[in-house]
């Protein structure tokens, strides 16, 4: 692993430290890491929209795959519950 050092303006600083103790993050290092991954994972989605949004039409889909898939979600906000 490497390591990067950021300087940050005090404003940014308070700010960080600030959703380090809200959020329950153990350090800063923490907060920047899953700003940095949640980042990968927006920019990965937008790229996956852009590729569908090229692609050419399918075939419709049917009322029961929506309706499995409801199921499936609900399922899975259960506590407990794997999907």
């Amino acid at each position: 692993m490497t390591t990067m050092n950021i300087s940050l303006p005090e404003a940014l600083k308070s700010f960080v430290d600030t959703q380090v103790t809200e959020r329950g993050y153990g350090t800063s290092r923490e907060y920047v890491r899953e700003l940095i991954r949640t980042d990968q994972n927006r920019r990965q989605l937008r790229q996956l929209l852009l590729q569908g949004a090229r692609s050419a039409l399918g075939e419709p889909v049917h009322t029961a795959y929506f309706d499995a898939l409801r199921q499936r979600v609900a399922r899975s906000t259960k506590p407990g519950a794997k999907v």
